[in-house]
């Protein structure tokens, strides 16, 4: 168990929402740099990203297929960031993406192919790069060889036979790890189609991704700003991972979480629950070696992340698991029980490996969490280790984390006493995660703007379900208010979101006892945008771009002096990070 930290501030910035003069579409890691001189201008302690391992096609960061390569896509392609490219090739990139440069939303396909194609040709002039650099992409080849070998491997592969086929759908030569090896040996022996010099491009770009990341870390502690990562708590089925590492993983099970009980647009997530697709972890493999995948995992990334957060924490105790694949979910909408095991071979939805439905069970849940937090806790080092339980948290779970020194969220208007009082800023205990929101829920204020018209659509268009939605936003925004020393409003009477609001919200969560206290990028600047809306696909999840660069918020006096205030309650709130 570490000692006390400081209490911090930060903001939740994802790494594809910064905008720069100059990017290609989406946030990149000189924006990000930009971002840490704001951060540090503003007493903010650190700055918290989404999860930024290589997601293939996919948009969603909680889709990765490797645990350990990082995604190309936020590179900075600047000439002084990647060798032998120039400024006419960025133009001519820019004239590519048009308005996608522009859009408010990230146009993936677009943004990856450009910078495929920047990447592609900075790799075809890396000869003349000169022999420093050669010799520092060498070191790197041989320092991860141990894992970028496989990957490399895969993503020729993956090129090979064209994205529309995943790893299960490849021809039977390559299904295997020996097979794929065996069927690329030859290949090599022959030299065809460049195969070398394709596998090497894979692990230049991964040398390029490192490079910047790890000088984005040395800006982060030059100027006092921690950077805080995130481990999904899964890994993709169609990953390089669960590819050549198949002991490690059930592919027979699929990890989600089960229905809420609350009203779903998504009808499978409203009878089921989500379906996440992520395969289940042997985990009893995992512990007979001592559980190295995941102490080689959280060891990469503790050389980018001074904290990290360990997403649905849950999971490492129990997780509810699908026998099917999310490919399947369609059949099983509006199957009774009998039905939807009747065309599953008998088997349904369940929790993995034991519900906590009795004490025994309970206890054995524990133990299980126990065993695997503390292998992630001796890999973790000196790193931070943040929590996520929330959802349904069964009762042992905060304590062990408590004892364990992993802290916990605390969600204001979620976090109540027997009477239904918000519980005081000043008794969260010290070892928390204070935050009023998270890259799945709406920021503070379009919370209160959503409540506020929950209320009006109530009072001009009654009906049931309208109650009840009203009924509830009274008591959000009464749990809100009593939480920030609002003053207490009368029923259908609540303000508008204002900026005194917001001020004391802000205040409010800083002056509490959690060790950190955060805010999403989209809170501080009043944006009502969220980042993603789960149990959906596609629309605008994920793809949140700032509306302005750091210069024009820099250039704007409201701006301005948003952040201005935000670094005055920091410091009045004694939570100013100590920059050097």
């Amino acid at each position: 168990m570490h000692p006390p930290a400081d209490r911090l501030a930060g903001i939740l910035i994802p790494a594809f929402s910064p905008r720069r003069e100059g990017d290609l579409g989406i946030g990149d890691t000189t924006a990000l740099r930009q971002w840490i001189d704001w951060a540090a201008k503003h007493h903010v302690g650190f700055i918290q990203l989404l999860p930024i391992h290589e997601n293939g096609s996919e948009e969603s960061p909680y889709s990765g297929i490797s645990s350990a390569a990082l995604d190309p896509i936020y590179l900075s392609c600047d000439p002084a960031e990647i060798p032998g490219l120039r400024e006419i090739d960025l133009i001519h990139a820019r004239e590519k993406l048009k308005g996608a440069l522009e859009s408010p939303l990230v146009n993936y396909p677009a943004v990856r192919a450009v910078k495929r194609d920047l990447l592609e040709l900075a790799w075809s002039k890396f000869e003349d790069a000169g022999q420093t650099l050669e010799a520092e992409f060498r070191k790197f080849c041989h320092d991860e060889c141990e894992w970028l070998d496989d990957y490399c491997l895969f993503r020729f592969l993956m090129d090979l036979h064209g994205p529309q086929l995943t790893w299960d759908q490849w021809p039977a030569s390559c299904q295997t790890p020996d097979k794929a090896r065996d069927f690329v040996r030859k290949l090599l022996e022959k030299d065809e189609a460049g195969v070398k010099s394709r596998l090497e491009f894979f692990a230049f770009v991964q040398w390029l991704c490192f490079r910047q990341w790890l000088a984005v870390r040395a800006h982060a502690e030059k100027h006092g700003v921690k950077l805080m990562g995130d481990v999904p708590i899964g890994i993709s089925w169609h990953s390089c991972d669960v590819f050549f590492a198949r002991d490690e993983f059930r592919l027979d099970w699929c990890g989600g979480s089960p229905p809420e009980g609350m009203s779903q647009d998504d009808s499978f997530f409203q009878q089921w629950g989500q379906n996440w697709g992520i395969p289940l972890y042997r985990w009893d493999h995992m512990q007979s070696n001592g559980f190295l995948w995941w102490r080689k995992r959280i060891a990469r990334l503790t050389m980018i992340f001074q904290i990290f957060r360990l997403d649905h924490i849950l999971g490492f105790y129990r997780i509810y698991a699908f026998p099917w694949r999310p490919e399947r979910n369609h059949e099983f909408i509006g199957l009774d029980h009998h039905h939807a095991a009747a065309i599953n071979d008998g088997r349904l939805p369940r929790w993995f490996l034991r519900p906590d439905d009795t004490f025994e069970n309970k206890a054995a849940n524990r133990e299980d969490g126990d065993l695997r937090l503390r292998a992630i806790l001796k890999a973790a080092g000196d790193a931070e280790v943040i929590a996520e339980d929330l959802g349904w948290v069964p009762d042992y779970v905060r304590p062990h984390l408590a004892d364990l020194g992993i802290a916990g969220f605390r969600i204001p208007h979620w976090d109540c006493n027997e009477y239904g009082h918000p519980t005081p800023g000043n008794s969260f205990p010290e070892n928390t995660f204070a935050t009023y929101s998270t890259h799945d829920h709406q920021p503070i204020n379009g919370i209160w703007r959503s409540c506020l018209r929950a209320i009006r659509h109530q009072q001009e268009e009654p009906s049931e379900q309208g109650f009840w939605n009203a009924n509830g936003a009274h008591n959000t925004l009464r749990l809100l208010a009593e939480f920030a020393g609002i003053p207490l409003m009368e029923q259908g009477s609540w303000p508008a979101y204002t900026e005194g609001i917001h001020l004391r919200l802000v205040k409010a969560l800083l002056a509490s006892n959690s060790r950190y206290a955060v805010f999403m990028i989209t809170e501080v600047f009043n944006l009502d945008d969220q980042f993603n809306h789960p149990g959906t696909t596609g629309g605008d999840n994920w793809r949140f771009r700032l509306p302005w660069t750091l210069a024009e918020i820099e250039g704007n006096p409201h701006l301005f002096a948003t952040g201005q205030k935000l670094a005055s309650l920091i410091s009045v709130t004694r939570r100013a990070a100590k920059t050097t």
